[in-house]
């Protein structure tokens, strides 16, 4: 392979894209001949690197890297390093990125929030060849379309990674990957490089946070938008009021929080941060079904969202009202218990009462989204009571997150393979029964077999719808009320106690 020539297709790539600057185009190159231990440049006729060859592009120059013992091993996790520090060579420096978006956004935010989400997916910080390996759909409920998502995106750690992460020195830095000394930090085994990353510092409510994407984006214009300190996740006035400042500086996007007690928060509870993007949810489309109006809070819209979680809406034009009545709701919500039905703020100096916030702007006014969560356990569901119970876990047993609380699915990659092979099963009239992996699917299977039976051309189509449904359960087990007239009436006792 002819390293010099891939390198001018690599650099003319980031000068296409805007990665490189024009100026900078031969200090780029002596940059990664460097790297290569090469010594001169290729002068002859290369050939043009799209966002869809790309990948093979550094795939043929981390293979001469491993070739060539610039690599110790040819495993994913030391390939993923490498060729993040090579894109990090055509990166511009933070404080090119920073000018360029602050200069946008002072004109228009959107086209600031455009520039950086284009620059991460252009610099392979976003990986778009492998975001496309995820399986997505939609599935119709009674709440709208409910979004599917199967991640592939992510890869699994080969063996030897794993081996070699238990043998390394804990680091103490970065903390955590949420926090901003990843921004161009090299990585290792057991932590990403992140030589192509790069954060925009924005004042959130006064303090000082920083803007970046998700490296895995699950929608688009996946944003986390975290603290400049590594302090860990809180639920408080603070956060609404730092929700809606970052929402009035980006209208065109939402943003949310996970809650903050475990069971129920997000995979990270150990660095404040929020996500958002340029999305709309199918909570964010979902109705009002019921008002309330709160005393003393007359000018604040607020209402019960039909969703199969329990969700208190908010609105209004003025955001200091709406936190106003937030904060009321909250504090209630911490110290609020009822026995029939099932909700207990405290046990044994447990809290475990919380909210998951979710922000945006709709016209003229301000939304603010309060899902009402709990983290309870009992010996019949020591996951969680209001957590997918043991039924649905064949399909998804992991935590509801913020991303999943707003109608969209992160089902674990371990189903692709399994519902390839419970088709081969089902076509091949092997008893899935019998299987070690797919008897927990037998059950939930047969349920609908007959409507493939009759179609078995609709095998996938029903598949999917049916899991579809199963994650429209899993939202319902996550609610502290249900959809039931009891369930409905426990949710308005709540509400009327906030009126004492």
């Amino acid at each position: 392979m002819n390293v010099e020539k891939k390198i001018a297709e690599l650099v003319e790539y980031g000068v296409n894209t805007g990665i490189v600057d024009k100026r900078d185009k031969i200090y780029v190159i002596n940059s990664l001949l460097l790297l290569f231990n090469k010594d001169e440049a290729y002068e002859g006729e290369i050939d043009t690197v799209t966002e869809e060859t790309l990948p093979e592009l550094l795939n043929a120059l981390t293979d001469y890297a491993f070739e060539n013992g610039m690599i110790s091993d040819n495993g994913i996790v030391s390939r993923d390093l490498f060729d993040t520090r090579v894109m990090g060579l055509l990166m511009p420096p933070p404080s090119v990125v920073i000018d360029k978006f602050n200069a946008l956004k002072e004109d228009d935010p959107e086209k600031a929030t455009d520039y950086f989400y284009k620059l991460s997916r252009d610099v392979n910080y976003i990986r778009r060849d492998r975001i496309k390996k995820d399986k997505k759909w939609v599935t119709k409920t009674p709440y709208g379309d409910l979004d599917i998502t199967i991640n592939l995106s992510k890869p699994e750690k080969d063996p030897k990674a794993i081996a070699q992460a238990l043998t390394m020195k804990q680091a103490g830095y970065p903390k955590c990957q949420l926090c901003i000394e990843n921004e161009g930090y090299a990585g290792r085994i057991n932590h990403p490089a992140r030589e192509n990353h790069r954060i925009i510092p924005i004042k959130i409510n006064g303090c000082d946070w920083g803007f970046q994407y998700s490296p895995y984006v699950y929608y688009n214009e996946h944003c986390i938008v975290l603290n400049s300190q590594h302090v860990p996740m809180a639920i408080n006035h603070d956060t609404f009021c730092k929700l809606f400042s970052f929402v009035e500086q980006f209208p065109h996007y939402f943003v949310g929080s996970n809650a903050d007690l475990p069971i129920v928060g997000g995979s990270i509870l150990s660095h404040d941060h929020f996500q958002g993007g340029h999305y709309e949810f199918a909570m964010a489309k979902a109705i009002v079904e019921k008002e309330y109006v709160i005393k003393g809070f007359e000018d604040v819209k607020a209402g019960r969202v039909k969703w199969p979680m329990s969700v208190v809406r908010l609105s209004g034009k003025d955001t200091k009202r709406i936190i106003e009545l937030a904060d009321v709701i909250l504090n209630a919500w911490r110290g609020y218990s009822d026995e029939s039905a099932f909700i207990f703020a405290n046990t044994d100096n447990t809290p475990h009462n919380t909210i998951t916030p979710i922000a945006r702007k709709r016209g003229e006014n301000f939304e603010l989204d309060l899902v009402l969560r709990n983290n309870i356990t009992t010996e019949e569901h020591p996951l969680g009571v209001y957590h997918p119970h043991a039924k649905l876990h064949h399909i998804k047993k992991e935590n509801i997150g913020l991303i999943e609380v707003m109608g969209l699915a992160v089902l674990p990659a371990r189903l692709a393979t399994e519902m390839e092979d419970l088709k081969k099963a089902y076509f091949e009239k092997t008893d899935i029964s019998k299987d070690e992996i797919l008897s927990k699917h037998a059950e939930w299977f047969n349920g609908f077999k007959p409507e493939i039976d009759a179609a078995p051309e609709r095998f996938d189509e029903i598949v999917k719808r049916e899991i579809g449904k199963v994650f429209s359960e899993v939202l319902t087990d996550a609610g502290v009320y249900k959809r039931t007239e009891e369930g409905m009436k426990a949710f308005d006792r709540f509400i009327d106690s906030l009126q004492i």
